[in-house]
């Protein structure tokens, strides 16, 4: 039997409901659980018209990886379910990612499917079915501290997926089970060899799984006409430089297909969706060190005001030294230790302790009404630990 550290929380015998998306990491999740001797429940969702994403590569539950998960559940001689959640995803996923371009906003749909989908909806059925807990192939470690469970990053940290699950709560983590924290991709292949696994060569996904072809842009124009508007392309000081087709197809740092011609790089310093308008400047127009989160999270006590911590302000950026400061509605104030560019409205800012996730919310747009939070959608008070809130710095 393989020695893995993240299967320490369950025991043979109970039984574990595995999300199966059909790639290589849910497959070995499934094998490990099943070779320890849990009863295990393979569940695959479908999550959109999987009729016309059969034969697509690099997406996420298409119709060949429903194949595939079932495939595998074959082979491990455990029991697959195909559950149809498209309107639900729709509705928490979809028209959200669509709202926010039409906002301005540059979303992380990967964070509302984990938030809505996987960790509340998944984890009700996992519970209807009478499971101990629901199994995922996130590279992310969860251990025992002293307060109740944590959220770490994981060993691979060039497969850490701990910025898409900053959201979680706790009380979701404690019935939550990710084997491969621990392990490296390569490991997990091997695993998937020895275990028989036709999918142990698979390529891991790419694309946003309901984008077809990866043309995002489509996707928010068909759902939020208002976001292809035509407008102008303006420098921050004022001069017309061009038009474009939609702020949809932009986002705050962007450098590369902004369809206009100058003499010195020029970056998307914001968006104006209220003029479908794009305003741009030197990469010393991003330079900002504050920021504003939203419908914040903290996975036991937030940071204490003051306390230097690291922040993740993009999935690929490097953690920056940071401190954050709690406020009323669950928000907070970030200030960054040194100016940081390209902070993008809708994008998450995730709150790192080492490599322990505390936290985190949805970076706000600026200026009036920045303190509202994205979708003005508060968070459920009971599920949060409370804390003393101080009030902003005069500064």
């Amino acid at each position: 039997m393989t020695a893995i550290a993240g299967l320490d929380g369950v025991a043979p015998g109970e039984r574990v409901v595995v999300a199966m998306s059909g790639g290589v990491d849910s497959s070995v999740v499934a094998a490990l659980l099943a070779e320890r001797g849990c009863e295990v429940v393979g569940v695959t969702l479908q999550l959109y018209d999987h009729g016309r994403a059969i034969g697509r590569r690099g997406a996420c539950c298409a119709g060949r990886d429903i194949h595939d998960a079932r495939q595998v559940a074959d082979r491990l001689a455990i029991p697959h379910y195909v559950l149809d959640y498209e309107d639900r995803f729709r509705a928490a996923v979809i028209d959200d990612f669509a709202a926010a371009y039409a906002r301005g906003e540059t979303p992380v749909p990967c964070v509302r499917c984990n938030q809505r989908i996987k960790f509340r909806d998944l984890l009700a059925t996992a519970r209807d079915l009478g499971a101990e807990a629901l199994a995922t192939g996130h590279y992310v470690r969860r251990r025992e501290g002293a307060a109740g469970p944590e959220l770490w990053r994981a060993i691979d940290t060039a497969r850490d997926q701990s910025y898409f699950l900053f959201a979680t709560r706790r009380d979701e983590l404690a019935r939550l089970i990710f084997p491969l924290g621990g392990l490296e991709k390569r490991e997990v292949r091997a695993l998937a060899a020895r275990f028989g696994l036709a999918v142990a060569d698979k390529p891991d996904s790419q694309d946003i799984c309901f984008v077809p072809r990866g043309h995002y842009a489509d996707v928010v124009a068909a759902l939020r006409p208002e976001a292809a508007a035509e407008g102008e392309i303006i420098h921050i000081d004022g001069r017309v430089l061009g038009r474009h087709r939609g702020i949809h197809r932009f986002t705050v740092g962007q450098r590369r297909g902004l369809g206009i011609a100058w003499p010195e790089p020029l970056y998307v310093v914001r968006l104006e969706p209220q003029r479908a308008r794009v305003v741009v400047g030197p990469e010393a127009a991003l330079a900002g060190v504050r920021l504003s989160i939203g419908e914040c999270n903290w996975i036991g006590r937030p940071p204490a005001p003051g306390a230097l911590v690291t922040v993740k302000l993009r999935a690929r950026q490097a953690p920056l030294p940071a401190t954050v400061e709690p406020l009323p509605g669950w928000r907070a104030a970030v200030r960054l230790a040194a100016p940081g560019a390209a902070i993008a409205p809708g994008q998450a800012c995730v709150v790192y302790a080492g490599d322990r996730v505390l936290g985190g919310g949805f970076i706000a747009r600026p200026g009036p009404g920045s303190a509202c939070l994205p979708g003005g959608r508060l968070l459920d008070t009971a599920r949060v630990p409370s804390y003393t809130a101080r009030a902003p710095s005069a500064e």
